[in-house]
Parts: C-alpha cells; sequence; structure tokens
C-alpha cells in the first residue's frame, strides 16, 4: 500500500534579501542588549558605549544599502509620498488593503522613523556624560553645554523610540496574525507566496560583495569620523 502522494511545495516570491535581513535583525538585536547594558552593565557604560557605536555602524551600513542594496531594500523603491500612504490607509479600513512584497507606502515611513530615531539615540549618546565616571566619545572636543544638552535629549528620546519600536512590533504581529502577509515570517525567510503584489516581484536581491563593503565603509566613516572629529573611538 503506497502513501498519497507528497503536495509540492508552494511557490514563493524573494522579498528581503540576506544583508537586508540581517541589518534588521541585528539592529533590533543591539537596541535590546542597549536597554540591557545601560542597567545591569559595567558602571564606566563602557559596553553601553560599545553597543550605541554598534548600532551606528548598522544605521550607516543600511542608509548606503537603501541606495545600493536589492530593490526591496532601496528607499527609492519603498518610500512615497504623503497620497500613497493616504490611499493605502483607506483600502486598508474599507477591508481591502494593498498587498507589497517590500515595505507599504505606510510602512516604509515608518521605517525611516524607527531609523533615524534609533540614530538620534546613538548621537546624542557619544556627547553624554555623568560628569563623574561616564564620559562619551565625542565629550572632549564639545563643550559643557553641548554635554548637558545631548544628555537630555539622549534620556528624552528613550521613551519615544520604545513607543515607536512598540507600535512596530504590535503592526507586525497583527499582520502576521490575521493579514495575508505574515511580515515576521518573511523577514526571517525572506520570501513571501507567489501572488500579485503592488511592487515589483520577484524582488532583486543586493550582492554579497557590494554588502561587506558598505559595511566596512560604514565602520570607517563612524569609527573615523569620530577619530577625525578629535573624539576617542574606542571607549
Amino acid at each position: 500500500m503506497t502513501g498519497a502522494p507528497l503536495s509540492p511545495p508552494a511557490p514563493v516570491l524573494l522579498a528581503w534579501d540576506l544583508p537586508t535581513r540581517l541589518a534588521k535583525w541585528s539592529l533590533a538585536a543591539l537596541v535590546g542588549l542597549a536597554f540591557l547594558s545601560r542597567y545591569y552593565g559595567d558602571a564606566g557604560l563602557v559596553w553601553h558605549q560599545w553597543n550605541g557605536l554598534a548600532i551606528l555602524v548598522v544605521v550607516v551600513f543600511r542608509l548606503f544599502w537603501g541606495l545600493v542594496g536589492g530593490s526591496t531594500a532601496r528607499f527609492a523603491g519603498f518610500l512615497r509620498g504623503p497620497r500613497a500612504a493616504l490611499r493605502y490607509v483607506a483600502c486598508l479600513l474599507r477591508g481591502r488593503p494593498q498587498h507589497f512584497l517590500g515595505h507599504n507606502p505606510l510602512g516604509g515611513w515608518v521605517v525611516m522613523a524607527l531609523l533615524g530615531l534609533v540614530a538620534a539615540q546613538a548621537l546624542t549618546g557619544l556627547f553624554t556624560s555623568d560628569d563623574i565616571i561616564v564620559y562619551g566619545p565625542m565629550t572632549p572636543v564639545v563643550s559643557d553645554e553641548t554635554i548637558r544638552s545631548a544628555s537630555v535629549w539622549h534620556q528624552r528620546l528613550y521613551p519615544y523610540l520604545l513607543a515607536l519600536i512598540g507600535l512596530h512590533v504590535a503592526t507586525n504581529i497583527a499582520y502576521s496574525l490575521f493579514g495575508r502577509d505574515n511580515l515576521i515570517r518573511a523577514m526571517m525567510s525572506g520570501t513571501k507566496p507567489a501572488a500579485s503584489y503592488a511592487d515589483r516581484a520577484p524582488a532583486t536581491p543586493g550582492g554579497i560583495g557590494r554588502a561587506l563593503a558598505c559595511l566596512v565603509l560604514a565602520v570607517v566613516v563612524v569609527f573615523g569620523g569620530i577619530a577625525l572629529a578629535g573624539g576617542h573611538p574606542f571607549p
């Protein structure tokens, strides 16, 4: 007696290439570690500072990759005007959501807002000090007033960043549970089910060599920029 023939796997399309996914998950892990190293790290916050520098490297990499990466990673591929975002929301409210292989018009701007807030949090950290034992990499070259202002903003931006991260996570979970697009699975596997999408399908991946070049350039920009400005790039 033979068993029933196995059904072929459902066809899938490439949605996000490997460098894009690694950047996203690395940034998510580093932001979580920034919280842990701030409250449970060493007294001088050395690991917290290294954590912030790593975040800046990933953010700069993502900016470069947004220019030369895969089709769904490029800003030109998913950043659309306010009308497109409003049209997307209107279709969503009417129960006829548009489906995108990459970021939808609203989600694209949320991604940019997250990158901006994370970058601002990390940049202000470069100039932060507690005037006792914690001195950010750029504190030797700026005034006391700049240090005080940066320290205030480093604390002030934190709840807004947490709120936006929470909204982003909740939205992705909702889409994955109740929508057609399982965004969490797609960002892990890099693929989505083959279907009709509003943007170009399948995605065109970015080359690994190009990604490595962007990563090296990001390291040079962050650490070299601090050194050229007269700061201490190595906490």
